[in-house]
């Protein structure tokens, strides 16, 4: 493999800057002097420390590595028998009932490949159920949740006919607050992010049903994601390419990489290559980050395919790594192929006529069977694809199938089982308790209640697929991710349910311009409320930034309106992530709890928190700050110029991204990282080592390289213990973090403190339980640049243990390297 660099630039940090292959790069353009600028001026000066990316050919083979040398040697077998025309288009998608087809050959009983949506559900399934969101699930901070979540979404999905889950998601992160989909991800850490991508994908793919990492890689933004088209007949035209994400080599290692790095590890069957350009080359073009990154340095065995219209090139892209072009297209010629990909006839003319060789078309389709042998999809059980899923395709509707698809086995199957028990338990986990004043939590059979707010009560436009509705809560939000409802648990509808057990009175008012404008006293009745329960949402999706970080639909007008007249104010909120909030402070605002989006048992997950029946547990997996402008990184939502390539956003903060940026430069938050409250108390003391490691050299050993990485980077180095106390008076789930700062000989930019630990155990009121933090060579390293490679640091490290990224309780120091 050969990689064109500039050795000056490895120095200066860059992503091995600036030799340029013209089939899939273009050209950068200079740093724009305002690293903050919602809007990037253009400077047409090319020298830049980064913003460009290097070739890297040829494309590397699978070799079976990481446990799959049977499944590949069976693919090898397999793809023998292909024919140059079945091998082509087994690369290119086709319409029909799934959001993704790969064609049956039924010559060689293969049946094809179905891939459907799945973060938070299968999006196109009746009868299946909507679990806890992403962004739900990282805030559990639990990894049984975790696993035990994609079990069971995998287990719908395979139940349907599914082959491919399209998730789970490591980018977005979470580097803007904006950002219209993070919801669909875990955390804006890479750390916290890693082993959520780890968990899901091992219970998914334990269930065989392939997991799909998505989307690589430096995707942070939807806005111009895509690139803008002359209205011509065939849109081929640019006015202006995608948004390229600029960002330095030790930043795309230490940030965006890391949690993809865990997918590996966890032997995810294939990784979806994303929208934005990268430095500035197409990200499904980009050799670089495909041939050198995901299939070299992290050696990834499965396949890459694009997201839906992701592909720009043919030739180019086949080359640079990308193996599978999604959705394909949709006019007949010939026999199946399609005029509008640049895979299916036209890969078969490259190959034909030299431009791709016949080996590397081999190891795109061995590649894309070799998980489906390694996790027995061939077997004759595995599920046929549920013909109901068809109808509710709104990317390929019926109508535009080419092929006559045949279905087998029941329709309309119901593949819900006992999941929405999980469900619940997993909402109440996942629900955060970031206030709680004068011991308003839990309720106590509160006699006369009163819900507010537009987001309690039930969809008045229909839940199959929700939208930017006015009225109805929100459990989940718009785009690929979006989720078709069996049923929906609503807070109006458990409360009420729950209240009645204790004669409550409970009184709703859920139009939100009607208490805004007259107050809540003139339309209770007259007795005081014992509490006020005010239900507020925020609105997010695919191919939308959000414009502001309030709640919606004057959400905290509602609350001040209420609170005005209400002494025991209740807030519940349901949404994306970040929220600003500004009552937070306010005396009458005696509790509040952030429930994201929680899926289908929203409203009975929230009745168990609100009465005690679950100790809430949860923590934040992102940070709250008082003012929008706190935040740094804002998604570039507009440039000043029209040249083709002047969408530019420049990752200029590098590794201070989320709470690292705050911690850096000492900014007041609202609520931090790691933050949550619970019904009892927890105290951390003891921190220690346990298992010191002596002889430890900085550089890791360079051994073969497997799935994740090297696999010298996955060895424990260093293991610290802790204990943790509950010491108030009700048993529950405490959430102890480890934070390491780095030694004064790490280069510049690094950050204060950084998660490289934290666990959930069960502690019973007055006990103290022992938890151990094992850190891996990975975990204490930085990426060096001019090594390129992961280094330990010389000088002593700062081990911080505790409950958020600015509580820590007991603290360490040592020296890991002389």
């Amino acid at each position: 493999m050969k990689v064109s660099t500039d050795y000056a630039f490895l120095l200066s940090g860059a992503l091995l800057a600036p030799s340029v292959h013209a089939s899939t790069c273009q050209a950068p353009i200079n740093h724009p002097g305002k690293p903050f600028s919602h809007v990037q001026p253009l400077n047409t000066t090319i020298l830049t420390p980064y913003g460009s990316s290097p070739a890297v050919y040829p494309s590397p083979n699978i070799t079976g590595v990481g446990g799959w040398d049977q499944a590949l040697a069976k693919a090898k077998h397999w793809v023998s028998h292909l024919t140059l025309e079945e091998k082509t288009w087994m690369a290119t998608g086709q319409p029909g009932p799934c959001v993704g087809n790969v064609l049956p050959i039924p010559r060689l009983n293969f049946t094809g490949l179905c891939l459907q949506n799945g973060p938070q559900c299968l999006q196109q399934g009746d009868y299946s159920s909507v679990f806890v969101s992403g962004v739900s699930a990282a805030a559990s901070w639990d990894r049984d949740l975790l696993y035990t979540r994609g079990q069971a979404i995998a287990q719908e999905h395979k139940a349907k006919g599914t082959h491919v889950v399209l998730g789970p998601i490591g980018g977005p992160l979470g580097r803007s607050a904006y950002n219209g989909r993070t919801w669909e991800g875990f955390a804006a850490d890479p750390y916290l992010t890693g082993v959520c991508m780890e968990e899901t994908i091992r219970g998914i793919q334990n269930e065989g049903v392939q997991a799909n990492a998505k989307h690589w890689v430096a995707y942070e933004q939807e806005t111009q994601r895509n690139p803008t088209y002359a209205p011509d007949a065939n849109a081929t035209t640019y006015i202006q390419d995608s948004v390229s994400s600029n960002l330095d080599d030790r930043t795309m290692h230490e940030i965006y990489l890391w949690p993809f790095a865990n997918a590996l590890r966890a032997r995810v069957a294939s990784v979806m290559c994303s929208y934005n350009r990268i430095n500035g080359s197409h990200a499904c073009q980009n050799s670089y980050a495909l041939n050198h990154l995901l299939k070299t340095e992290l050696g990834f065995q499965g396949y890459v395919m694009s997201d839906w219209g992701a592909t720009h090139s043919g030739v180019a892209s086949i080359e640079s790594g990308m193996d599978m072009t999604m959705p394909g297209g949709f006019t007949v010629y010939g026999e199946l192929w399609t005029e509008g990909s640049y895979f299916g006839q036209n890969l078969t003319a490259a190959v034909r006529n030299g431009s791709v060789a016949t080996t590397r078309l081999d190891d795109m389709i061995v590649r894309i069977m070799t998980p489906y042998f390694w996790l027995g999809q061939d077997d004759p059980a595995y599920p046929s694809v549920d013909a109901s899923v068809g109808p509710l395709n709104i990317d390929s509707p019926p109508d535009t199938w080419l092929y006559d698809w045949q279905f087998t086995g029941e329709q309309n199957r119901d593949v819900r089982g006992n999941h929405s028990q999980l469900i619940r338990a997993h909402g109440a986990a996942s629900t955060v308790l970031l206030k709680n004043e004068r011991n308003a939590l839990p309720l106590r059979k509160p006699r006369n209640i009163v819900i507010v707010g537009n987001d309690a009560g039930p969809m008045t436009q229909g839940a199959s697929n929700q939208n930017d509705f006015e009225y109805g809560t929100l459990a989940n939000a718009g785009g690929s991710g979006t989720c078709r409802f069996s049923f929906l648990s609503t807070p109006l509808e458990a409360i009420t349910a729950r209240a009645r057990q204790d004669g409550a009175l409970v009184q709703s008012w859920l139009n939100n311009t009607l208490i805004t404008t007259s107050g809540l006293a003139s339309l209770w009745n007259p007795q005081q409320p014992d509490v006020c329960l005010v239900f507020l949402k925020s609105w997010s999706e695919e191919n939308e930034d959000r414009s502001s970080l309030e709640l919606d639909w004057d959400g905290p007008a509602v609350v001040e309106a209420v609170a005005r007249d209400c002494n025991n104010t209740v807030v519940v909120t349901h949404s994306a992530g970040i929220n600003l909030l500004p009552f937070a402070d306010h005396p009458n605002v005696t509790a509040i709890l952030a429930a994201h989006y929680p899926g289908e048992e929203s409203g009975n997950s929230l009745v168990d928190l609100l009465y005690g029946e679950v100790n809430p547990s949860a923590k934040l997996p992102y940070v709250i700050a008082y003012n929008a402008s706190d935040y740094n990184a804002p998604v570039t939502t507009a440039v000043q110029t029209n040249g083709t390539y002047d969408w530019q956003s420049w990752f200029d903060e590098g590794l201070e991204v989320g709470y690292r940026y705050f911690d850096a430069h000492g900014l007041p938050v609202r609520y931090e990282f790691g933050f949550g409250l619970s019904y009892t108390t927890f105290t951390l003391s003891a921190l220690h080592t346990t298992t010191p490691r002596t002889n430890l050299t900085a550089l890791p050993a360079a051994l073969p390289v497997q799935p994740g990485g090297n696999p010298a980077l996955w060895e424990t180095v260093y293991t610290l213990s802790a204990q943790v106390s509950n010491t108030g008076g009700v048993d529950g789930y405490a959430i102890p973090q480890l934070y390491v700062g780095f030694p004064d000989s790490a280069p510049a930019g690094t950050p204060p403190s950084q998660l490289r630990g934290f666990d959930k155990i069960w502690v019973p009121a007055g006990q103290t339980k022992t938890v151990t933090f094992d850190l891996a060579r990975r975990d204490v390293s930085y990426w060096d640049v001019v090594a390129q490679d992961w280094r330990i640091p010389s000088g002593r490290f700062t081990f911080h243990a505790g409950f958020s990224s600015r509580d820590f309780h007991a603290n360490v120091t040592a020296t890991l390297i002389n």
